[in-house]
Formats: structure tokens, C-alpha cells, sequence
């Protein structure tokens, strides 16, 4: 019988194999006792400064089937069946639209059932787009179909990897080992905080791809959804303008990006409605400062690159400000995927090794912010930011760029960046609306008064930061079909019901047990 222990904790730099000797003295048993053992959860304890500990959950059996006292610490591990998955016959093609995280997944659990789809994705290869991203990073030659944005993957094939997921689904667990499979560290099985890091991410992206293949699904790339068949019940989708594909099912996980496909849905009568997301900058310090404030002064040997979380709420105006996509040991990246703006963001390898720490810090925006009640002003009031970026840069997607003191009006300090192609020192506040500038201001006053030295000399803004989330919603019902199509079948981050890889991912999921039972039934 297998049994959880909680809050073994170690030093930094010691060895994890002291972790068994530690649990059986714990238990009062002999380390002999302990006849299975391995890491469920790692996290590290830094509330007090200096006196940095990490922290172990461990699975555990003792010989003999011995039980040992339950309570405190210590609780027994509850077996679970693992489920079956019936085969579904395919009543009519299915169709998926995006190989981001939803995308995959939903792909994945389509073939437990034994079914298969035609995937299209609009842009390139992994391997093809990392190529038409470094060049846009190197001589500013953005690619529209195959960037930051848009290709397999998705968009958060150049991020942190970050897997982290507030949603309690069964299916976490799932999704985890799935990417562990793929080709992901295993630790992401355990860690507290798991991340895969951009490189890692496009090996596991390769690897799925190769998996469908061999699975029956057939891929297409450069193949974007131009056009919606059926009125009040799907009967196909039009890929580029020409190309007619009959479909029963339709995922459509198309990416926060997309905005084409939300103008094509929003004038073939499909329900789209505009929503909140958030609008701002990105914050870029030098990672041993940030080690500095959380760890305390010292050796930080053993210890991941700190990171941070911080929220700002003004109950006045009803704004709030708060870090989001927090990258340690990262770059700022260009992340643009229409001409004449310019986007940032954030991306780390999956060892953290660059001397930088950068994350956004952004104001919540919604419609009453928006130029117009319709479903795409949201769409509209990311491009004026966008605009004002670009136009600020002085054009080749070069970032509008200043240094925090300067920002705020209380100095000035060194202005340095990450970013590619290169910065502009520009006046940042003037690229948004006064009350979200304002705001930011507020946020980064109030981030220093939690981590001091947060507001520093060496702390650089580039802006503007826009694609945090999707600003438009396919509304959906209860069986996870469109309100206005039947079969169709919006999903992940792009859709409006997900926010980042893990939640993408799980959502995928669901949409994709919803199809097999509809093809069920």
C-alpha cells in the first residue's frame, strides 16, 4: 500500500538521495523498511531570507505491507483505476484547426477512442518556424503565417514552458506525463513550479506531431481556415480560400492571435463577444538581483533562478496591475504577427541560464476600454497599442524602451534590454490610455514595497505587451458546442476558455471527449 509523506526538506546543494534515510527516521522505521520511494512534489521554502530550505512530498510502501501511523504528515495513497477508453466508429470527419496546446491534445485524446482528424495549422513546422523567427529577431523580416504566434505549437513554443495550472481537472496528471513521453524533463512530474523551456518544447512538439502521424491523423500545414460550412449545423470549412474539406466535428483552437479567423466567424453569424484581458509592459532586471531580494544575500548554489508573483489592485477605479508570464534566466522577444506593430514577451530556455529575469506587468482592460461595443474591439484596441509601439520604435520592430526610474518620474537609470532586433528610449506611458499608464505606475510603487529594490536603476520596460489572453470569446453551451453551430467546437486559449499551456491543453481534452460522445451517441 502507497502512502504519501509531506515536508521533508533539504539545504540547498545537498543530495536528494538523503531523501529515504530522512523519511524512515521520520517514521521511526529502518531505511530498509522502505521498499518503494519516489518524488511526487519539490518546492522551495524561501520565507525566511537566508535560511532557504527545499521542500519534499514523497510516495513510499514498507516491507511487508507494514502500515504505519496516519495523521499529520503523513496519509495513504488512495488507488485509482486507470480509464478505459471505449472505440468510438466515426459517424463523419473530424476537423481540428490549430496545433497549439489545445490543438494536440484534443488530437491525442481523439486517437484513445480510435478516431482520427484532418489537422490544419496555419503556419509552419517547428522546425521551419523557429528558422522565420530567428530571422525576424535578427533583421526584423516578420513572416505573417510563421512567428511567435502562429505555427506548430502554438504560441507558447516560444515562452517559458511554463505548467502551471489553477484548474483542479483529473486529466492534470495525464497531461503531464504525455509531455514526459514527448520528451519533456521528468521533473515536471514533481516540481512545484514545472516549466519546460522553449527548447525543450519544440522536441515534444516534434514528437506529438510524429505520434498523430503514425496514429492515422493527417497534417497540413500552411493551411489556414478561411471559411465556415452550414448554417445551424457544421458541414465543412474552407482552408485558404480554395480548398473545400466536408467535417462533421470541428476543433477550433486557432491561438489568441487569430484574428482573422474571429472577423470570418463574426461574419458567417458564428457568436463571438468581445472580453476583458490585459495591456502593458515588460519588466527586465538582471536575474541575480531578483535572486538577491527573494533568496537573501549569499550563495543561491542549489536554487532555481527566483522568480516572483505580484498583484496591485486600486478599488477605486476598479484597475489592478500584476506580473504575469514571469520569466527567470529569459529574454524579451519580439512577438509581432501583423506589419507595422510591434509585441513583446517573454521566453527562457529550459535551464534558465541567461544573466536576465524579465515578466510583464499589465493593467486589466475591457470593453468599456474598447473603441466600440462590437465583438472585435478588443481586437481593435490591441492594434492601436501595437501601432503606437511600432511608431514609438521608428519602424523595423524596434520596442519603445525605458528605464523604470524614468518611467516613473524619480530619476534615471541604465537602459539595457534583451530584446532583438533592438530598443528605441521612447516616453512609454504615452502609448496607452492614461488611466492604464497610470495604473502601471501604481503597480510597480506598490511591487517595490513587496520586494525592495524591485524599482531599481539596473530595471528596464520595453514595450507594449497585448496577447495576454484572448479578446474575443466563441460562445459556447453546456455540451462545449457553438451556440449557433452545431459541430463546431471552439477551444483553448484563442476560444477564450484556457490561459496558458496546461489549461489549453486540458480544455482540448474535454472538447474532444465531448465529440466521441456526441459520435457515440
Amino acid at each position: 500500500m502507497p502512502y504519501l509523506l509531506r515536508n521533508l526538506t533539504l539545504d540547498p546543494g545537498q543530495d536528494e538521495a538523503q531523501l529515504p534515510q530522512l523519511a524512515a527516521r521520520k517514521l521511526g522505521v529502518a531505511p530498509t523498511d522502505i521498499v518503494s520511494f519516489r518524488l511526487v512534489r519539490k518546492g522551495v521554502d524561501a520565507r525566511k531570507k537566508g535560511r532557504i530550505k527545499l521542500v519534499y512530498t514523497v510516495e513510499f510502501s514498507l516491507k511487508g505491507g507494514r502500515k504505519p501511523a496516519l495523521g499529520g504528515d503523513l496519509e495513504e495513497v488512495r488507488p485509482t483505476e486507470p480509464r478505459r477508453f471505449p472505440k468510438v466508429s466515426g459517424k463523419g470527419p473530424i476537423a481540428i484547426v490549430g496545433m497549439g496546446p489545445a490543438g494536440l491534445f484534443a488530437a491525442l485524446r481523439l486517437a484513445q477512442y480510435g478516431l482520427s482528424a484532418l489537422i490544419l495549422e496555419r503556419g509552419r513546422p517547428v522546425e521551419e518556424r523557429n528558422r522565420d523567427v530567428a530571422r525576424f529577431w535578427r533583421e526584423g523580416v516578420l513572416a505573417p503565417e510563421s512567428n511567435v504566434q502562429f505555427g506548430e505549437g502554438g504560441a507558447g513554443t516560444f515562452s517559458d514552458g511554463k505548467l502551471t495550472c489553477r484548474v483542479k481537472d483529473p486529466n492534470t496528471g495525464y497531461v503531464l506525463e504525455q509531455l514526459v513521453r514527448f520528451g519533456a524533463p521528468p521533473e515536471i512530474l514533481y516540481a512545484a513550479k514545472p516549466h519546460i523551456g522553449t527548447d525543450r518544447l519544440r522536441l515534444v512538439v516534434r514528437n506529438i506531431r510524429a505520434a498523430l502521424l503514425d496514429a492515422g491523423f493527417e497534417i497540413r500545414f500552411d493551411a489556414k481556415l478561411t471559411g465556415i460550412q452550414g448554417e445551424g449545423k457544421l458541414r465543412g470549412v474552407v482552408v485558404n480560400e480554395r480548398d473545400e474539406h466536408p467535417c462533421r466535428a470541428l476543433v477550433l483552437a486557432p491561438g489568441h492571435s487569430a484574428r482573422d479567423t474571429y472577423a470570418m466567424l463574426a461574419a458567417s453569424g458564428v457568436a463571438v463577444e468581445a472580453k476583458p484581458f490585459a495591456v502593458g509592459l515588460r519588466v527586465e532586471h538582471p536575474q541575480a538581483l531578483i535572486d538577491e531580494i527573494q533568496y537573501g544575500r549569499g550563495s543561491h548554489q542549489g536554487l532555481p533562478p527566483a522568480e516572483y508573483q505580484l498583484a496591485y489592485n486600486n478599488t477605486e477605479t476598479g484597475r489592478s496591475a500584476y506580473s504575469f508570464c514571469m520569466c527567470p534566466g529569459g529574454i524579451v522577444v519580439a512577438a509581432a504577427s501583423e506589419a507595422g506593430g510591434v509585441v513583446v514577451n517573454g521566453m527562457s530556455g529550459y535551464r534558465r541560464n541567461s544573466p536576465f529575469a524579465n515578466s510583464a506587468v499589465v493593467v486589466n482592460v475591457g470593453p468599456a476600454d474598447f473603441p466600440d461595443p462590437s465583438p472585435l474591439a478588443g481586437v481593435e484596441f490591441q492594434r492601436l497599442l501595437e501601432r503606437n509601439a511600432f511608431g514609438a520604435g521608428g519602424g523595423g520592430y524596434l520596442a519603445p524602451a525605458q528605464d523604470v526610474l524614468s518611467f516613473l518620474g524619480s530619476g534615471r537609470g541604465k537602459l539595457s534590454s534583451t530584446y532583438r532586433p533592438g530598443i528605441v528610449e521612447s516616453e512609454l506611458a504615452q502609448l496607452f490610455p492614461a488611466a492604464v499608464s497610470q495604473t502601471l505606475k501604481e503597480g510597480l510603487l506598490f511591487f517595490d514595497r513587496k520586494m525592495r529594490g524591485f524599482v531599481s536603476a539596473e530595471a528596464t520596460l520595453t514595450g507594449v505587451e497585448t496577447r495576454t489572453s484572448a479578446p474575443v470569446r466563441i460562445l459556447r453551451g453546456a455540451d462545449l458546442q457553438s451556440v449557433t453551430l452545431a459541430g463546431l467546437y471552439p477551444s483553448g486559449e484563442g476560444a477564450g476558455y484556457a490561459g496558458g499551456i496546461m489549461s489549453a491543453a486540458l480544455d482540448g481534452i474535454r472538447v474532444a471527449d465531448a465529440i466521441a460522445e456526441a459520435m457515440d451517441h
